[in-house]
């Protein structure tokens, strides 16, 4: 990696780099002043839907033909269109490579374009096509990614003063395939400092707003990928997740989001902040897209290269072709005790239960007592703990914590002391003591899902999401219904499923002392997207895909 000097004060340092980012983008890809006129402004203060209002289309920056690109197809008949030549790749690209400049002035979502590369890799691309030829299955697709993942030339700064200037020499195994496949790598996307929050906000790239109501956050640690597809500024981003991080951006932003099992999709050689070789939960990169179609795609092409010949840190396990059957056995998670759920999400996953039970599947209601939620989520985050490596660069670094971190260390100190704890006391061990207490909890409760799993014949689970729906600027706090899943390794997706409406307005939700959540206030939340989330036991990520493409049809009434 190549450096620049750090002994400018770190605030120089961020001002000129939001200044260069400011300049890539071409001044006829600039959006008038005359369009704020249509909005309440600062947008991070106010309520605007950018996604309802078509934010994109008045600011009057992509031409019509570009509008039906970005518009109009999905990942897949996007692939065809270029594969047959209806579509050329410079244009896509050129498409593509404009509204993701008009969502970076809109919500602050991109933290590196390469706008110029992908231009010129997009040509080749269309020469190849001349000639007969397709780079392979990808071919000519724009596809995001997060800013952790390295592209050589480019910075991974993922929000910390201590990487800043930092270039990066060579790609990380993903991009490389992804290259490989084709596609056309052109933006990365922001990041909550250290990655660790729901809030994408840092100190050298700023806050990402969330494009269906920017006065909420758009989730993290993928927010970036979340705000950029819920603006349709990509048809695919690649994200991470180890607590949430790509679920969490699909519920807040109403996309898809699939976290699969760890092991299985290239997350080797990125940008991390944590001590190497401290990973007791294991990260997982994983696909958003507006449809399951992309998220699909992605898992098929991306298998097809063989990605554990590219990272030795996978399995090298193929994609596997399996069908489900016609009517399922769906297990729910109920509310945990001490993370209650607020009216938009409890309601939502009473309807998705009651209109899967109508189509003829089975519903079999679990306990709190049986899905242990907490106890999956102290193990999560007790394990994170161990970890100085975070904190540790914030202070090397003089790196002010951001509200949200403040807000998540309150959160679990308070539900520390007002609940205690649902594991055995570890305080009399040292850290591998305690490290080894946790992961001996953790296989108890792997085992116990399993006899659970056995018990009810079960094919799926369906569970909240989270507590919430997106929220307000730095609230979002603990993420529980996601990381007890990463604790448990389970793969699991998120489908968007309607919106807050008149129908929560008179919900009541009220924390008690030994409980925590964000605050629910209908009167900004109305219309924010809602979701589920579906999980299947562990390596079973092409059952949990194929599941949730039927249930998303039986949902929306497409079956």
């Amino acid at each position: 990696m190549e450096s620049a000097d750090t002994n400018i004060p770190w605030q120089e340092r961020v001002a000129k780099k939001q200044k260069e980012n400011s300049e890539k983008i071409p001044s006829t890809w600039r959006i008038p002043n005359a369009f704020w006129d249509n909005f309440q402004t600062p947008l991070a203060e106010h309520k605007n839907d950018l996604v309802q209002e078509q934010a994109i289309r008045k600011s009057g920056i992509l031409t019509g033909r570009e509008l039906e690109i970005t518009e109009s197809y999905t990942v897949s008949s996007l692939l065809s269109a270029l594969a047959k030549g209806h579509l050329t790749s410079a244009e896509v690209t050129l498409a593509y490579c404009k509204r993701a400049a008009v969502a970076q002035q809109l919500v602050n979502c991109l933290t590196n374009t390469m706008f110029d590369e992908a231009q010129k890799r997009a040509e080749h691309l269309d020469r190849l096509r001349a000639q007969g030829q397709l780079a392979g299955p990808l071919h000519g697709l724009p596809i995001s990614i997060k800013d952790n993942f390295h592209h050589k030339g480019t910075e991974s700064t993922i929000g910390m003063l201590s990487f800043m200037g930092e270039v990066s020499s060579e790609s990380s195994p993903l991009v490389q395939i992804l290259l490989k496949l084709g596609a056309v790598i052109y933006v990365k996307t922001n990041v909550p400092q250290t990655m660790m929050t729901t809030d994408s906000h840092n100190n050298v790239f700023g806050r990402t707003l969330n494009p269906r109501n920017t006065q909420l956050g758009p989730g993290g640690s993928s927010g970036g990928e979340g705000a950029l597809i819920a603006l349709r500024g990509s048809p695919l981003g690649v994200g991470t997740d180890i607590g949430g991080s790509v679920r969490i951006p699909a519920l807040c932003c109403g996309t898809y989001g699939f976290r699969p099992s760890a092991a299985r999709v290239p997350n080797g050689g990125m940008r991390v902040c944590t001590t190497s070789g401290m990973k007791f939960v294991l990260s997982c990169a994983g696909p958003l897209s507006l449809d399951l179609d992309g998220i699909e795609t992605f898992f098929k092409t991306l298998f097809e290269a063989r990605p554990a010949l590219y990272d030795s840190t996978i399995l090298d396990i193929p994609w596997r072709q399996v069908s489900t059957k016609q009517k399922l056995r769906i297990g729910v998670v109920p509310e945990s005790p001490n993370f209650p759920l607020q009216p938009p999400v409890k309601r939502t996953l009473e309807d998705a239960t009651r209109i899967l039970e109508a189509q003829g599947h089975t519903i079999i209601p679990l306990t709190s007592a049986e899905c242990r939620v907490m106890e999956a989520t102290e193990v999560a985050f007790g394990t994170f703990a161990l970890d100085p490596g975070a904190r540790n660069h914030l202070e090397s670094s003089g790196d002010p914590p951001v509200p949200a971190l403040l807000h998540l260390g309150q959160q679990g100190e308070k539900l520390k002391q007002n609940a205690g704890s649902s594991l055995p006391d570890r305080s009399a061990l040292d850290r591998m003591g305690q490290l080894a207490a946790l992961n001996t909890h953790k296989a108890e409760m792997r085992e116990d899902y399993r006899k659970l799993w056995l018990a009810n014949d079960l094919d799926i689970c369906i569970a909240p999401p989270a507590q919430s729906t997106a929220v307000q600027h730095d609230t979002f706090g603990l993420p529980p219904y996601t990381a007890f899943l990463n604790a448990l390794d389970f793969p699991s997706c998120i489908l968007p499923f309607g919106h807050v409406g008149a129908e929560d307005a008179t919900g009541t939700y009220e924390l008690k002392k030994d409980q925590i959540g964000p605050e629910y206030n209908f009167e900004v939340l109305n219309g924010a997207p809602c979701s589920i989330q579906l999980f299947t036991l562990n390596m079973r990520d092409e059952e949990c895909l194929q599941m949730a493409k039927q249930i998303d049809q039986d949902l929306k009434g497409r079956a």
